[in-house]
């Protein structure tokens, strides 16, 4: 059982009724994110408390317009822990006979993410945690995927199931506006859309390049009621493998417009059955939602058994298209073409797609916005990539570009 009595703790600059135009990030000025979760990762590193050294991992950028990234990770297939529950069921019970973070070492702590109470980020290299108290935790993912891959863990000692709720949203986009860092995401799987653990966790790890679907151009199609653009607004993937939606917070809204937007679509999807995956990008700023069948389209038999030998499961990051590969030969022959060959398998069809879309309009109290292109391109034209770019705090190793 995990008992958390003295660790580091990142007290995180809530100021959520702000406009989004004029929204200060603590970490932005003082980098406590900077500081604090590289040394801490590395620190463990150190130690030896990961499976294998992902920094060792061999990754390239896909030749091609859409720049897809691929990393040959055989560690993670070999020594992952297994899934213990259905992997085609959204909402399941928590089973605290099965892993879950309550087991986890104490030295995989990190730190606590907690919010503020005088609207300033503060660091404190070692505080008590009252009893009684569940706090909400960062902890290094043991089979990491890429350089300071942690796991968020909203009130780890509640036993929550892993589902999307108001509270652990806002926590996750404030974990990521919190870091303040371009190359550092932060990412959701529901059950059914390939979580491998039923207890409540957000996934985070910096890549110094920009994902695809940062690139591709979109369309705007849902503004919330009577407020235009000056609202939340949701756009359309276009020229992507794998449709999907994009909330952004309009001049005048605030970070607790934003969240609400997507927790009420998220919701709705849930209660739904319907499984999806989020991307938390542009520190908090841009957040993709992708709902998908993939899982469920395995168990029905329905998947080219191709595409099932790379024992490739498409979640959040494969998505937004981090291609995370287990053999040497899907890493050797990855093309662009392969990459979309996957992805699309994991898109809704045009018509299921409209339905969600549906859905999240009711749910977010959203309308249609119109036929406007944020990127005006034709929507059979995959965009031009551009060139890699390093992130300057990242060790140089961390990314191999062949």
């Amino acid at each position: 059982m995990l008992t958390i009595k003295r660790v580091p703790t990142l007290v995180s600059n809530y100021q959520e009724d702000v406009p989004e135009s004029n929204n200060v990030v603590g970490c932005g000025r003082n980098c406590l994110g900077k500081c604090c979760l590289p040394g801490l990762w590395e620190e463990r590193m150190s130690q030896g408390l990961f499976r294998y050294d992902v920094t060792t991992c061999e990754t390239k950028v896909i030749p091609g317009r859409c720049g897809f990234i691929a990393q040959l990770n055989e560690g993670r297939h070999l020594k992952k822990r297994p899934t213990e529950f259905r992997i085609d069921q959204v909402l399941q019970p928590f089973d605290e006979n099965k892993f879950n973070f309550t087991k986890v070492g104490q030295d995989e702590v990190l730190f606590r993410f907690e919010p503020t109470t005088d609207y300033k980020a503060h660091y404190f290299s070692g505080v008590g945690v009252d009893a009684g108290i569940s706090p909400s935790i960062v902890a290094i993912n043991v089979s990491p995927i890429e350089y300071g891959h942690v796991l968020l863990i909203p009130r780890v000692l509640d036993y929550l199931p892993q589902r999307i709720d108001r509270d652990s949203f806002t926590a996750a986009l404030h974990f990521a506006r919190e870091l303040a860092d371009p190359f550092f995401r932060v990412g959701y799987n529901s059950l059914g859309a390939f979580a491998t653990i039923n207890h409540l966790h957000f996934q985070a790890y910096y890549l110094s390049v920009p994902f695809p679907v940062e690139k591709a151009p979109m369309r705007k199609i849902l503004i919330r009621k009577g407020l235009g653009d000056t609202g939340v607004i949701v756009s359309k993937l276009l020229n992507y493998p794998v449709r999907g939606f994009a909330f952004e917070g309009g001049n005048g809204s605030t970070v607790r417009d934003l969240s609400d937007a997507v927790v009420n679509s998220c919701v709705s999807l849930q209660n739904k059955y319907i499984p999806f995956n989020i991307l938390i990008a542009q520190s908090g700023k841009k957040i993709f939602l992708f709902p998908q069948y993939y899982a469920e389209k395995q168990a029905l038999g329905v998947v080219d058994q191709e595409l099932l030998d790379t024992q490739v499961n498409p979640a959040v990051w494969e998505i937004s298209g981090h291609m995370v590969l287990k053999r040497r030969k899907d890493y050797n022959d990855a093309s662009e073409e392969y990459a979309w060959k996957l992805l699309s398998e994991v898109s809704l069809s045009e018509e299921r797609f409209e339905e969600v879309k549906g859905y999240i309009s009711e749910a977010a109290d959203l309308q249609e916005a119109g036929d406007k292109s944020i990127n005006p391109e034709p929507e059979k034209e995959i965009p031009d990539s551009p060139g890699p770019q390093v992130a300057s705090h990242m060790p140089q190793d961390c990314l191999v570009l062949h």
